[in-house]
């Protein structure tokens, strides 16, 4: 990577990182930044994760055993509908596009900002109102729908369908909008020499998942706004006894909603890339494979909402036809999976945190995947439809794909968002945690949906207990490990090592600026002269010490080496460097000097010599 003469930003930008740009709360309400307005949505979503996960463990300590546990029906029909609700819309949805992509698509575009950033600011302020109305909906009187508020039961209930309801419809907007601003970004702000073929296959991924929320959401946004006159008005669209039809609402949400499984798998897919780049050393195999493939499930997202509707009385030859469509969808995430594990071939993984979590998303959505591929087909589904196999393969696609993926995206991004190190040691316990406690709570229910319970059911046969009280078992240990991933965060943030610029020696072009990225991100235009992947043709300064024209500069000016940025980052990342390279870390000790060697010799400075050189070194010049 070069950079381009005459693009100078001004002075006041070039040394000061975008956290410390301006104090005050008000200099982040009203930023413009897309850096800030990243971080206040990754605050915002992660505190529904919260909410939602505890309503999960509510849910799931009602079911421990058959009967009342700790709450009746209504109150469990309550919770169950919050978790859903909560999760889908107010977490999953936004969490990868507007809180990991606000921050990192303009950097890894070369940009300054995004296209539109009033509009930017704008759509988290929405998305701030439609959470509020959300919560208005639980103080009031909680919705108990089901995240789905099928018909006609919505219309009828006392419960607050239409302040959710319209919560949802006012969140709709909010993902429109980042949809537009990140196709424009996309289209209007690379950098000199980034093509579409260089493109990193997060931008790839996330600009696929734009295109179905500008398509796809105001369809949900008509659907919804349906429901609202059905129950305000009794217009008589979905209640069949007004003439309407309510299996209508139910292809009208699910040909939002199927979709909308893309809004949320294809963000952690576009994450799962950058790991697998970085942590393999490698290339990713297949480039425009596993990029065209995210453009093929897009676009064939929108084909196949009707096998959620098998039982729904369609016709023999509706249901054949999408169940055709069904095994078709499969084949651009089977062609992601087996270009990640080519790439895995032969590579020098590094078994860091964020490269764990992108293995375990490989075998989690796999076993989602392939169990969604089960219930296409018609003989099947008439008997699992609405058991417990559907909640199981749901939530291996959304938590094992979606939530997997965020979490290793948080981990691997942490350094670059925040410009500190977090502890390792307890990032892989957390792990551990989160990934025995998953397959604890829904492996299970694959067994559970097998053998015929029904899902969205407060009570149920005593012989079921069992596999239901190892299920929620593993909900605890799941909940555990996301709390143990939540104080090392927050011991990072407290006392956490001051972050170098690349601590993973990733070739990506988001890690060639300072950790955390100064305001305008780059001091000056980069000029794109290799892919993200090409780690044959990056630097060793660039996979170590990031793109040294962004870098923190030394006293006479030049970019400070490692060394300079402090004992603490200068051996941090030369025990990182030796992870990366497969080496043993007590090589590590070396890396310092050959990387002051190496950057002195770049930028025509001398390595500083001891005492001893010195003298040798006065006395040659007085001969």
């Amino acid at each position: 990577m070069t950079v381009e003469a005459g693009t100078t930003l001004p002075h006041d930008a070039h040394d000061v990182d975008y956290i410390r740009e301006s104090r005050g709360i008000m200099s982040w309400i009203i930023t413009l930044d897309h850096k800030r307005i990243g971080i206040m949505y990754l605050i915002s979503v992660i505190t529904m994760f919260l909410f939602g996960g505890i309503c999960a463990l509510v849910v799931r300590t009602e079911l421990l055993t058959p009967g009342r546990t700790i709450m009746d029906a209504a109150s469990y029909n309550q919770w169950f509908t919050l978790h859903g609700a909560i999760m889908v819309f107010l977490f999953i949805i936004p969490s990868v596009p507007a809180g990991l992509g606000n921050f990192f698509i303009p950097l890894m575009l070369g940009a300054k900002d995004v296209a539109f950033p009033r509009l930017n600011l704008m759509s988290y302020y929405i998305y701030v109102v439609g959470a509020v109305f959300a919560i208005f909906s639980i103080v009031t009187k909680a919705i108990d729908t089901g995240w789905t508020f099928y018909t006609p039961y919505s219309v009828h209930t006392s419960a607050s369908v239409i302040s959710m309801t319209l919560a949802v419809f006012i969140l709709g907007f909010s993902s429109i909008l980042t949809g537009v601003n990140f196709i424009a970004t996309v289209h209007k702000l690379r950098a000199p020499g980034l093509h579409w073929k260089r493109l990193p296959l997060f931008i790839w991924s996330i600009y696929a998942t734009s295109v179905i929320q500008v398509l796809a959401t105001p369809v949900l946004a008509i659907t919804l706004f349906l429901l609202l006159m059905e129950k305000v008005l009794t217009v008589g669209i979905f209640d069949p006894r007004l003439g309407g039809d309510p299996v209508l609402f139910q292809h009208f949400f699910w040909f939002y909603s199927h979709p909308a499984v893309y809004i949320m798998i294809l963000p952690g897919m576009a994450i799962v890339n950058e790991l697998i780049g970085t942590f393999a050393r490698r290339k990713i195999f297949g480039y425009m494979f596993v990029a065209m493939s995210s453009v093929a499930l897009a676009l064939l997202g929108f084909l196949v909402w009707g096998h959620h509707l098998f039982v729904a009385g369609m016709s023999e030859y509706a249901t054949m036809v999408f169940s055709a469509l069904t095994f078709l969808v499969a084949i651009p995430s089977g062609v992601k999976v087996f270009n990640w594990v080519a790439t895995l071939y032969n590579g020098s993984i590094s078994f860091q945190s964020p490269m764990l979590y992108a293995l375990a998303f490989i075998v989690l959505f796999t076993i989602g995947g392939l169990t969604g591929v089960i219930l296409g087909i018609l003989s099947i589904d008439v008997h699992l439809h609405d058991t417990y196999f559907v909640v199981a393969h749901f939530h291996y696609v959304m938590v094992g794909g979606t939530v997997i993926g965020f979490v290793g995206g948080l981990h691997y991004w942490w350094p670059k968002m925040v410009g500190k190190l977090y502890d390792e040691r307890l990032a892989k316990i957390a792990f551990v945690f989160v990934f025995l406690g998953f397959n604890m709570t829904f492996l299970t229910q694959f067994v559970l949906g097998s053998q015929g319970m029904p899902r969205r059911y407060y009570d149920y046969l005593d012989h079921f207990q069992p596999l239901h009280g190892f299920s929620s078992v593993g909900s605890y240990i799941l909940g555990v490990g996301f709390v143990i991933m939540l104080v090392m965060f927050i011991k990072s943030l407290l006392s956490g090592p001051k972050a170098p610029p690349n601590p993973w020696g990733s070739a990506g072009y988001e890690w060639q600026t300072a950790s955390p990225p100064i305001m305008h991100n780059f001091h000056h235009t980069p000029i794109i002269d290799r892919g993200p992947y090409d780690y044959h043709l990056a630097t060793e300064e660039e996979l170590f010490d990031g793109f040294p024209e962004d870098l923190p500069k030394s006293a006479h000016g030049a970019p400070a080496k490692v060394s300079e940025l402090g004992s603490d980052v200068s051996d941090e990342v030369s025990t990182r460097r030796a992870v990366v390279e497969g080496r043993p870390t007590s090589e590590a000790d070396d890396d310092a000097d050959v990387s002051e060697a190496s950057s002195a010799e770049r930028y025509g400075d001398e390595p500083e010599a001891d005492e001893g050189d010195q003298g040798t070194k006065a006395s040659d010049e007085e001969e």
